[in-house]
C-alpha cells in the first residue's frame, strides 16, 4: 500500500483585516470613526467593555468622563458593558499574572463572547496584556486599541502581538492576534509626560533605518523639534511610523513570525535584556535607543557600513533626548546572555538584523564578540562624551 496515500499537506491562507485610523478628538469631534468600528453583527447595539492604562486614567484630561459620554452618546449602536475597568500601567501588568486572571474573570462574567468588543486604552504593556486576555478569551474577542503613547502608536500598538512576560523573561507568555481595529489619536498623547511622549521616537528611528532613508533623514532634521512636543513635527513621524510597521506586518510575508527574521526587532535583542536587567525602570523606548545604536555601530564594525551614519544614529537619537546610557551596560556578560534568550523566543538558530547601509537591512546568524564590545563601548563613549550637550 502507498503510504503516501494517507499524508495530506494543503497549504491555505486566512483573511485579515487590519483596520487603522488616525483621529484628533476620539472621544470628541472624531467620535463617529471609533463607532464605525464598534459594528453590530445583528440588529443589536454592539457590547463594548472599556480596559484603561490608570496611568492614563490618572493622567488628567477626564477620560473616564468622555468615555462614558461617548457611549451615552450612542446607546442604539453601542452597548457599553459592566464598568469601565482599569489595570496597572507599565510593565507591572505584564510581570503579574494575576492581573490577567482578573481579566478573564471578568469576561467571563461580563458575558462576553466572540462578537463582543474590548477597547483597550493604553500604553503598550497595557495593549499587550490586554490584547493577550482578549485572545484567549473564547479563542478571540474583537479588540480595538486605542494606544496612548507615541511609542504604542507608532510600533507595539500596530502590531499583532500579544503578551505578558513570565520567568523574567520579556513576552515569554503570548499569542499573534490581529486587532479588530486600532485608532491612533493626538489628543490622547498630551497627557505624556516627556519622558514618555519621547520615548516612542526611538522606533520610529529604527524602522526607518531598516526601510526608509527619507524618513530617517526627515526624524534627524526633526529631531530637536520633535522632543520639544512640536506636533506639526512629531505626528507626521508617527503616522509615517505606524504605516511601515503596518506594511511591514500586512505584506512582508511573514505577520506571524513563521521564518527566521524579525527584522522589526532590530537592536532588540539587547534592549529586552537591559530591561529585565534593570527591572523595567528603564522604558522599553530608551532600551530599544541604546540597543539601536549599539548594533549600528556594530554593523558599522562587522558589516561595512559606512561609520558616519552609525555617529548620526547615535547623534540623531541623542537630540531626541535619548541619554544612551544605562547602568546595565556595564555588565555585558549577563547582557550577552540576551542572545541565547532572543534565539529561544524564536527558535532555530540566531538570526539577527544588521545594516549594510541604511534602508538596506541582512540577516546574520552569528556576532563577533569582540566587535560587539567595542560597538558597546563606543556606544557608551558617546553617551559619556554627550552628557552635558543639549
Amino acid at each position: 500500500m502507498d503510504q503516501h496515500l494517507d499524508q495530506f499537506s494543503v497549504d491555505f491562507s486566512v483573511p485579515f483585516v487590519h483596520r487603522l485610523r488616525f483621529t484628533s478628538d476620539v472621544f470628541g469631534t472624531d467620535q463617529n470613526v471609533l463607532t464605525a468600528l464598534l459594528e453590530s453583527s445583528d440588529e443589536n447595539p454592539a457590547r463594548v467593555q472599556f480596559w484603561v492604562d490608570q496611568n492614563v486614567a490618572d493622567g488628567g484630561g477626564q477620560l473616564v468622563e468622555r468615555i462614558k459620554q461617548f457611549a451615552n452618546a450612542h446607546p442604539e449602536t453601542i452597548e457599553r458593558v459592566g464598568s469601565i475597568q482599569f489595570v496597572p500601567g507599565g510593565e507591572e501588568i505584564k510581570n503579574d499574572i494575576h492581573v490577567l486572571e482578573r481579566m478573564l474573570k471578568v469576561f467571563n462574567v461580563s458575558n462576553l463572547d466572540r462578537r463582543s468588543y474590548v477597547v483597550a486604552i493604553g500604553g503598550g504593556a497595557v495593549l499587550d496584556a490586554v490584547g493577550f486576555a482578549v485572545a484567549i478569551a473564547h479563542r478571540g474577542l474583537r479588540l480595538v486599541r486605542i494606544p496612548t503613547t507615541t511609542l504604542s502608536q507608532g510600533d507595539s500598538g500596530i502590531g499583532v502581538k500579544n503578551s505578558v512576560n513570565l520567568f523574567a523573561k520579556k513576552n515569554w507568555l503570548g499569542s499573534f492576534a490581529v486587532p479588530w481595529g486600532v485608532v491612533n489619536d493626538a489628543e490622547i498623547l498630551t497627557t505624556l509626560s516627556n519622558r514618555d511622549f519621547i520615548s516612542g521616537f526611538s522606533e520610529a528611528v529604527k524602522v526607518s533605518l531598516l526601510k526608509s532613508p527619507q524618513e530617517f533623514e526627515q526624524i534627524c532634521q526633526d529631531a530637536r523639534a520633535i522632543r520639544d512636543r512640536d506636533m506639526t513635527k512629531a505626528l507626521p513621524v508617527i503616522k509615517a511610523s505606524a504605516k511601515m510597521h503596518l506594511d511591514h506586518i500586512t505584506r512582508g510575508g511573514d505577520p506571524f513570525e513563521m521564518l527566521e527574521a524579525r527584522p522589526l526587532d532590530y537592536g532588540h535583542w539587547s534592549a529586552h535584556k537591559m530591561e529585565a536587567m534593570s527591572d523595567f525602570t528603564l522604558r522599553h523606548g530608551e532600551a530599544v535607543a541604546i540597543g539601536v545604536a549599539i548594533d549600528t555601530v556594530y554593523s558599522s564594525l562587522e558589516f561595512g557600513l559606512d561609520s558616519a551614519v552609525a555617529q548620526r544614529v547615535m547623534t540623531c537619537l541623542h537630540k531626541l533626548g535619548f541619554s544612551l546610557t544605562d547602568g546595565t551596560l556595564a555588565d555585558v556578560e549577563t547582557l550577552f546572555r540576551g542572545l541565547e534568550e532572543f534565539r529561544q523566543h524564536l527558535g532555530g538558530r540566531l538570526t539577527l538584523t544588521m545594516l549594510k547601509q541604511v534602508g538596506q537591512p541582512i540577516d546574520v546568524h552569528s556576532v563577533n564578540r569582540d566587535n560587539m564590545l567595542r560597538a558597546i563601548e563606543q556606544v557608551k563613549v558617546f553617551a559619556e562624551s554627550r552628557l552635558h550637550v543639549s
